[in-house]
């Protein structure tokens, strides 16, 4: 009997709560495969399944089942508006650095500046920026040659220009900066037990993990801004959610004449750091 695409979409995500999982990951990458939208779904979701198309699900099913992240199966995620592909040598874009972005976006001027992400991934940030403040001049770092190459494509696939740098932290960027903007590696080692096991089995362990109990780039970055960034230069920086006053004293201590403020983001949670 011909199976609908609703009947084996619900009876593969019944099957993924049953086993612990989020069931409505399989519908995002059947979704996304078939580049279909919600209205699409709707209009065809009684329709008949192929067998190639169910072949595809069940093998994505089992994919899912061993924690791979739904990002990597299809290859990419959407981060302000746009899309950017992943690979498992970047991490995967998140809200919560959307957050960033629009902090940085909404509280400096339009004017012709000159910006560096740091541990730039996959360029989401950087490009972002480029895009939506085309009078900034910003260049992106990552010591990862490999997630370099991902964000490079990004930038050509979304056709916005930003400057690639591979090293450590400042470290490439020789000219005095305007804003300084990092969503750095803030994990600390202590932390993998209550970690997701999709993270830590697929997400790059350099772009999560840093010693000193997380602080570690914080620390790196407080001191080379010092050098770097212009006398009226801002930093905007994701933290984990209990680093707020430390991240805070640091950058407090290294920047006594700047104003060093925690913000929270949409559940509530210190995530970012601004120094202005």
């Amino acid at each position: 009997m011909a199976k609908t695409y609703q009947e084996v979409l619900s009876w593969a995500s019944s099957f993924l709560e049953e086993q612990g999982k989020e069931g409505y990951a399989i519908q995002y990458v059947f979704l996304a495969r078939k580049n279909w939208s919600k209205t699409d779904w709707l209009l065809n979701m009684r329709n008949e399944i192929t067998s190639k198309e169910e072949e595809q699900l069940k093998k994505d099913l089992t994919a899912l089942l061993a924690n791979h992240p739904p990002q990597y199966l299809i290859g990419h995620e959407e981060f302000y508006g746009r899309q950017f592909q992943v690979t498992e040598n970047t991490l995967i874009p998140r809200p919560e650095t959307e957050e960033l972005v629009e902090l940085c976006l909404q509280t400096t001027s339009q004017d012709s500046l000159t910006v560096v992400d740091v541990g730039t991934g996959t360029g989401a940030i950087a490009i972002t920026l480029k895009a939506e403040r085309p009078t900034w001049q910003v260049a992106s770092v990552d010591i990862s040659e490999k997630a370099l190459e991902v964000a490079k494509k990004n930038s050509q696939l979304l056709d916005v220009a930003v400057d690639f740098y591979l090293g450590d932290t400042l470290e490439p960027i020789s000219e005095a900066i305007d804003v300084l903007i990092s969503n750095p590696p803030y994990i600390s080692q202590e932390e993998w037990d209550v970690m997701d096991e999709s993270v830590r089995c697929f997400e790059p362990k350099t772009a999560l993990f840093a010693e000193n109990n997380g602080l570690a780039i914080y620390e790196k970055l407080a001191e080379q801004a010092k050098v770097k960034l212009k006398p009226q230069g801002k930093i905007f920086l994701e933290i984990g959610f209990q680093q707020g006053k430390a991240v805070q004293e640091l950058f407090q201590k290294n920047f006594p004449e700047k104003t060093v403020e925690i913000r929270k983001d949409m559940a509530g949670k210190d995530r970012m750091i601004v120094v202005f």
